[in-house]
């Protein structure tokens, strides 16, 4: 047994080697024609023209003066937050934004930080009214909350927007859901998927 087991390795030990010595044959392109492709680091392609900076929100209500009228108000408690809600017909809407109108919640940033963002109304140049909620994870966290009310943009299908200190937000769709990353003023990077809320 134990001089088959030998013979076995030292077989494999002569076909590595030999493995080894013999040169690969050239990739098969995947499209006859094209350019080789390098797997060496290339320069990314210039990133298309946006804004300088995200919309700035705050903690007061914007003014209300929308071409596309939101609903009735509801309110709802998100991160410990009472907010109140006024979601626009999604068939007034235009088409390229409709995935974003409504409550995204059930998301934390950090295992002490959980936020919620709702669109009420997208315009149609991409400007979006949003509630942005955040607070603790936990009642026992004496961490304070709030609800910012304000605008963001939509552009290459993208919501972003930025708070007063600097940080920045953009959400992307997810199937069902919404991406969401946070960028600090710091440079410090989170991620968190927001669900449709009904």
């Amino acid at each position: 047994m134990i001089c088959r087991f030998a013979a076995a390795a030292g077989l494999m030990t002569f076909a590595m080697a030999a493995f080894a010595q013999q040169g690969l044959p050239p990739p098969t392109p995947l499209y006859p024609g094209a350019a080789p492709r390098s797997i060496e680091p290339e320069p990314l392609p210039p990133l298309p023209s946006a804004p300088t900076a995200p919309p700035v929100i705050s903690s007061t209500p914007p003014a209300a003066a929308a071409a596309v009228a939101a609903g009735p108000a509801t309110q709802r408690v998100f991160c410990d937050q009472l907010v109140t809600v006024r979601l626009a017909d999604r068939d007034g809407i235009p088409d390229p934004y409709r995935q974003f109108i409504g409550i995204w919640s059930d998301a934390a940033w950090t295992p002490q930080l959980c936020a919620a963002l709702v669109v009420e109304t997208v315009q149609p140049d991409g400007t979006a009214s949003i509630v942005y909620a955040f607070g603790p994870m936990g009642s026992n966290t004496r961490r304070p909350g709030g609800v910012l009310h304000g605008i963001g943009v939509i552009r290459d299908g993208e919501l972003r927007f930025q708070n007063s200190d600097g940080t920045q937000f953009a959400f992307r769709p997810l199937y069902a859901d919404l991406d969401g990353r946070l960028t600090t003023p710091q440079g410090q990077n989170y991620q968190a998927v927001f669900k449709r809320t009904l």
